[in-house]
């Protein structure tokens, strides 16, 4: 558009512009683009940015701008050529008339962009990264930014009586736990750096928070984000470096909440099935720090306390984010004292339920039918527009070379097992931790993002490396600990044939074997995950052949016979 045709449109017309320093970018839609971008030029946050694009166009309205600065704001985040300096509180999801013609100009606009600079990545390449999929920039659907505008009118409400509390954000596989609590830490983070001359979007399901009153609460708060998880937890940190606003909230574990030297005012725990009870570490330093934290708690040693209890301790206000069908050791805690937690926060109407899918492309559909399949139930029938990507295969090297030829056209595709192959390569870097017909594999070679690892298309990742993550395709190898007993017609585990020691270790610190029920639930947990992390398909090899002829019954109308 020319200069002349585009000077009216600068001070009354809805407009999306980019303000940017060589490091730095804000993205923003206006109606009065003149009197806003002198606005930011007043602002100590955004003095130093240094250039200014304007998106123009003449059938541009309020709710197209809206989606467009929504969507450079994604899009700009998961790239990581620019610290974004944007709120989350302004990410939009809603439909409005022509929206889907007005997104394809939005790609247009996105590949000029791209060709001036401001993108280094494809689009795909973008929505590949951590960056993009851990970022806090996504647009809630209705259930999630429901549940994060209740955990905030609790929090308000807490605050205001400095009372403690307890919320629980219970959700299946896929429904978006670590989104919601992403995007809750940065809307924390938000409000205690709230710069006044920042517009607030009225239409925002959290703009109230943002009124003087109510963002005075949240100005100071000592914020925590907890993963357990090794591995997620170190994507998670990366992602929150490269966020101005999240650089000084800590990613930790229970350990680093523990023995931290203040309390904390709010922490959300990720992944929170998969905090532990008293049990046997990974290694003896880890035991004594369990020891001596208990002891600093409660003046002794107490077996009952677990690192739930350390976090509710050192912290006045907790969000725990968790599914229990996701629990896949015997450290885990135990269904009781998660299923204890989720009571307590129902009975102060703070439990929050996520069933919407938001990872599979086969929709609740699909996740039920695999948590059907794991439960020894028949699933229902596909529905008549299923349409996700499910094969299963009789040949290990085929559906290996299927996925490679998956993460050539679309990346991000990888093989993950159960855990029914001893880990001979972490002693042996040689040697092949699973052989089958002729097919030689190692485990994950690294614990933390081995997804994006080098070496990661040629081996296979186990339960502990890829919980949390997604993938576009999964090349699922389910090894011999899960069978199917024809004659009692139900799916069976072989402890002898599963070698995570301790997945299956019993527990003498309190008293607690692990019996072959418990290990099935560990097991079929597994798979449950596994099989759900695909987000465009997953393909299955079975070790068993009396299982693999149940399972290709059992998801029948579900596989692709492409």
């Amino acid at each position: 558009m020319g200069a002349d045709a585009a000077e009216p449109m600068m001070s009354n017309w809805p407009v999306v512009y980019l303000i940017h320093s060589p490091s730095d970018i804000y993205v923003g839609e206006t109606g009065g683009a003149t009197g806003r971008l002198f606005q930011h030029l007043q602002s100590d946050a955004k003095r130093h940015l240094e250039e200014v694009r304007l998106v123009l166009d003449k059938s541009f309205n309020k709710s197209v701008c809206l989606d467009l600065e929504s969507y450079l704001i994604r899009l700009l985040s998961g790239d990581g050529r620019y610290a974004v300096l944007n709120r989350n509180e302004g990410i939009t999801n809603r439909e409005y008339y022509q929206r889907g013609d007005y997104q394809k100009k939005f790609d247009e606009i996105f590949e000029e962009l791209r060709a001036l600079g401001y993108f280094t990545r494809s689009i795909p390449e973008i929505e590949n990264t951590d960056l993009f999929k851990l970022s806090p920039y996504k647009a809630l659907n209705t259930e999630q930014a429901v549940a994060v505008n209740e955990v905030m009118e609790g929090l308000v409400e807490d605050l205001e009586t400095d009372r403690r509390s307890v919320s629980v954000i219970q959700g299946g596989p896929g429904t978006g736990k670590t989104v919601v609590g992403i995007y809750l830490i940065k809307l924390l983070r938000d409000l205690a750096t709230f710069d006044p001359s920042d517009e607030v979007h009225g239409d925002s399901v959290f703009s109230d928070y943002f009124l003087q009153g109510s963002r005075d609460l949240f100005e100071n708060l000592h914020v925590g984000l907890v993963v357990p998880q090794q591995s997620l937890r170190k994507s998670i940190q990366k992602v929150f470096l490269r966020i101005p606003a999240l650089r000084d909230v800590r990613v930790l574990s229970a350990f680093d909440v523990a023995e931290s030297p203040e309390d904390f005012d709010v922490v959300v725990v990720d992944e929170a099935h998969r905090l532990t009870q008293r049990a046997a570490q990974a290694h003896g330093t880890l035991t004594k720090r369990y020891v001596d934290i208990v002891r600093s708690m409660r003046g002794e040693d107490d077996l009952t306390v677990t690192q739930l209890d350390w976090i509710r301790h050192r912290a006045r206000h907790v969000v725990l984010l968790l599914d229990s069908g996701q629990s896949v050791r015997p450290a885990d805690l135990d269904a009781s004292t998660l299923d204890a937690v989720c009571a307590e926060a129902r009975a102060h109407s703070r439990l929050y339920p996520l069933t919407t899918q938001m990872r599979v492309a086969g929709g609740s559909a699909y996740v039920e039918c695999i948590a059907a399949v794991m439960s020894g139930k028949t699933p229902s029938p596909a529905p008549d527009d299923f349409a996700y990507d499910l094969r299963m295969f009789d040949d290990l090297a085929e559906m290996h070379q299927a996925i490679r030829a998956r993460d050539a056209d679309v990346g991000l595709s990888r093989l993950v097992a159960g855990y029914a192959w001893k880990w001979v390569s972490a002693k042996d870097k040689q040697a092949a931790d699973i052989e089958i017909d002729g097919v030689r594999l190692r485990w994950n070679g690294t614990a933390t993002d081995w997804i994006n690892s080098r070496r990661a298309l040629e081996e296979v990742g186990s339960i502990h490396t890829v919980q949390g993550y997604d993938l576009n395709y999964a090349g699922v190898i389910i090894g011999k600990d899960l069978q199917y007993d024809p004659g009692a017609g139900r799916l069976v585990i072989s402890r002898n044939d599963y070698f995570d020691s301790k997945g299956k270790a019993n527990n003498p610190m309190v008293g607690k074997v692990t019996t072959d029920a418990d290990l099935e639930r560990y097991i079929t947990n597994i798979y449950r995950v596994l099989l759900t992390r695909g987000m465009r398909g997953t393909y299955i090899y079975v070790v068993d052949p009396v299982l693999r002829d149940y399972l290709r019954t059992a998801l029948n109308t579900y596989l692709n016979r492409h």
